[in-house]
């Protein structure tokens, strides 16, 4: 497979394996080598289908699996559930079995519905409970202090039922954005409820502690609530449990109350799943879709995540267990809109849904064939006995395949795997293969990536360029125009032909994302991770009837974003970046006079560059100046710490909360990281924010919460009066621009993600 330079960056960033001091011991080859001799568990035949299914660039597993296979960790599943029972020791035994979880790679999704509500009895001790919002903080300051795999936090789901009594204070429980920052929180909606919401009436709220009807709310107006806040910050997303469950391969396990951070994955508790994605960009031969190649590669992809689940090293023996009696896996997509720029058929069209339909239902048909061919080999999943394959209740439309002959078929001889499709989020993967996100529109066809000396390199879709050089009209000056937004719907001098079928999410109606997701979630199994794009200026009139459609069309959820609305976020408007203060001019102020006399404190640190000695003292008022020397340094170096130094100092006498300028230094990254008392410093910068983060520590008497790496302070970057004008988040590690794909914020530049 052809590696493009940002497929190498992510490469060697975030997948090859490193010896002690951090250097790569791995190129491309040896990577799919471990990893196909790792999968195939010694079987040479199996080597060789592997080892060529991975170097075609055709599929790709998920993270973990590339990451892990074959090293010490060889923990290869993204998805976990896991239970939270009505008790103590559960909840606590579950924030124990998270931190295991995040520590090999995964991610977890937790149902809170089971604890029961704030103030109510606790019988043992005669006491009052906390309620599931108190237990979802503890939760997330635990995640703040497991590092994921060592490289990123780890990331998770919570889930509370519509009907549960604190309903109301979930929904609103990430107003501050800043608050449970680890956790991506869905309100799970079920068939009674929305019926509520048609016809505006009163629904009951039901204790989980007894099963008692404890309250009454308007089914609209909560509806109306939840899309509020999803106007706000994007959240909460909404799952439809009924409707999740109707397709819940195994129902005498129990019911499914929980899905994995980003959504598609819905699971029993314990269970858990591993992903892999088909490149459909490169299904693509004649300007017409290959599906004898398809199809060739669907099998060969469920040969693969299939040996996946025996070769995976699981982090608790009960998810051991559920793991291998239910064998799910989930093959999906990425390189959609790559496919449709090819074919030259416009995302937003009837046309693309129909080949949507038509592509998911080939993969789904074919995936199911192959697992029931494994199974006659190898054997059915040990909980085949009254699931929906057994009972013959699994549900398919048959457009263009023979969904009756087979799943009879699946009755007699059995299936490998109880669920085998999925549509998960593609972040690094779909960078490594150079194609578009799942089935996402780009986001983009042109955009900038920020490199050293304030350098700006144009990267071009490669469909996009293909075209514009068919066209005569490939040049640096248009290339240049386009990134100020990367869209090309308002250039009057672009041939129409190009306009209509290069198509960025932007320019889609969120009424055909969401029929576009409807049309893949029609034939996979599980569920589709999309993000529904929204313009800064959309109402909340257009989320509600967005998410009015999605429940019409049968999505099993949805995620929205409008643009600019996180209060976090740096503001790109057109080539230049400003924070929302100087777009929304404020009064202007002075910083108070330094006194004669101070009193202060000293901290040692160990930087990349040196022992750096960081001083921050205080007046009566408080804190006022800050101090910064380092060994023998000189030059450049010395001038910018004296840089730093000074204006944290005037922003100090300027009333600006220490916290914000912490936020501000905390996580600026250089090219030579120390670790300091098991703390990572990653830069000058970084260091003086974590003295600033220790000073407040001092000052209170007690170790004070870590503050998260924010682009901006929510005090200093309120939200603007913005219009129709285009904000871009800006990447912590590269400051390129963030897209919001996929229930995730990905950095095409760099590869760095968040969901």
């Amino acid at each position: 497979m052809h590696l493009s330079e940002n497929a190498l960056v992510v490469l060697e960033k975030r997948y090859f394996m490193k010896d002690e001091a951090g250097n790569s011991i791995e190129d491309w080859d040896a990577l799919i080598h471990r990893v196909a001799e790792n999968i195939s568990a010694g079987d040479e035949a199996e080597y060789q289908k592997f080892y060529r299914l991975l170097d075609s660039g055709y599929f790709l597993p998920n993270s973990p699996t590339l990451m892990n296979a074959g090293g010490d960790l060889q923990q290869l599943s993204a998805c976990f559930v896991l239970p939270i029972e009505d008790s103590m020791e559960s909840i606590f035994e579950s924030i124990k079995n998270a931190a295991l979880i995040h520590k090999s790679g995964g991610g977890t999704g937790f149902s809170f519905s089971r604890l029961r509500e704030a103030n109510s009895r606790v019988r043992s001790t005669n006491g009052v409970s906390s309620g599931p919002i108190s237990f979802l903080k503890v939760f997330n300051a635990a995640t703040d202090a497991v590092k994921q795999g060592g490289t990123r936090r780890g990331a998770n789901m919570a889930i509370l039922n519509v009907d549960h009594p604190q309903i109301l204070d979930f929904i609103t429980s990430k107003k501050d954005t800043n608050e449970l920052t680890n956790f991506n929180l869905s309100v799970g909606l079920t068939e009674r409820f929305m019926q509520a919401v048609a016809e505006d009436t009163d629904y009951d709220l039901i204790s989980p502690y007894n099963q008692q009807v404890v309250d009454k709310l308007n089914a609209r107006q909560v509806f109306e609530l939840i899309v509020e806040m999803a106007h706000h910050s994007g959240e909460p997303g909404i799952i439809f449990l009924d409707r999740i469950n109707d397709a819940n391969p195994t129902p005498l396990l129990g019911d499914i109350e929980s899905t994995n951070p980003c959504g598609e994955q819905p699971l029993l508790p314990n269970e858990a799943c591993n992903l892999g994605s088909i490149n459909l960009a490169a299904m693509v031969d004649d300007n017409a879709v290959n599906w004898q190649l398809l199809n060739e590669v669907v099998r060969d992809s469920i040969d693969f995540l299939d040996a996946v689940i025996d070769q995976s090293r699981y982090p608790l023996p009960q998810i051991d267990e559920m793991a291998k009696s239910n064998r799910k896996i989930g093959l999906g997509v990425m390189g959609w809109a790559d496919m449709l720029y090819q074919l030259k058929i416009p995302y937003a069209s009837f046309d693309a849904v129909d080949l949507a339909a038509q592509v998911m239902e080939t993969i789904d048909y074919e995936a199911k064939k192959r697992s029931m061919e494994l199974a006659e080999i190898k054997g059915s999943f040990p909980n085949f006995k009254g699931s929906i394959y057994d009972t013959g209740e699994l549900k398919r439309d048959t457009k263009h395949c023979d969904w009756d002959a087979l799943i009879k078929q699946i009755q007699q001889k059995g299936i490998r795997n109880a669920t085998v499709t999925t549509i998960a989020p593609t972040g690094t993967i779909s960078m490594i293969a150079d194609t578009s996100s799942g089935i996402e529109p780009q986001f983009s066809l042109v955009y900038v990536k920020n490199v050293m000396d304030g350098e700006k390199l144009l990267y071009v879709n490669k469909w996009f360029e293909a075209a514009l050089e068919e066209w005569g009209m490939l040049t640096h000056e248009l290339l240049e125009e386009l990134s100020n937004n990367g869209s090309i719907s308002h250039f009057t001098e672009m041939p129409e032909e190009l306009v209509a079928v290069y198509q960025t999410a932007h320019d889609i109606s969120p009424e055909w994302h969401i029929r576009m997701q409807a049309a893949f979630q029609k034939y996979t199994d599980n569920a589709v991770s999309k993000t529904i794009n929204f313009q800064n200026s959309a109402s909340v009139e257009d989320i509600y009837m967005a998410y009015e459609l999605a429940y019409q069309l049968g999505c099993k959820g949805l995620t929205v974003y409008r643009d600019g609305s996180r209060q976090n976020q740096v503001l790109s408007v057109g080539k230049s970046t400003e924070t929302a203060s100087e777009a929304s001019p404020a009064k202007k102020v002075a910083p108070r006079q330094r006194p004669e006399v101070t009193a202060g404190t000293t901290q040692r640190l160990e930087t990349g560059c040196g022992h750096m000695y960081v001083t921050i003292n205080t007046d009566n008022i408080g804190a006022c100046e800050v101090f910064v020397t380092m060994g023998k340094v000189g030059g450049c170096a010395s001038a910018q710490l004296e840089a730093i130094a000074r204006l944290s100092s005037l922003a100090m006498r300027s009333r600006i909360k220490i916290e914000s300028i912490i936020r501000q230094l905390k996580g600026i990254r250089c090219q030579s990281p120390m670790w300091h008392k098991g703390k990572m410093i990653t830069s000058c910068g970084d260091a003086v924010g974590q003295a600033l983060e220790q000073f407040l520590s001092m000052q209170s008497g007690q170790e004070i919460k870590s503050l998260k790496i924010q682009a901006a302070a929510p005090e200093d970057n309120p939200e603007p009066e913005s219009g129709n004008r285009s904000f871009i988040a800006l990447c912590p590690d590269c400051g390129s621009s963030i897209e919001h794909l996929e229930g995730c914020l990905k950095c095409p530049a760099c590869g760095w993600s968040k969901c």
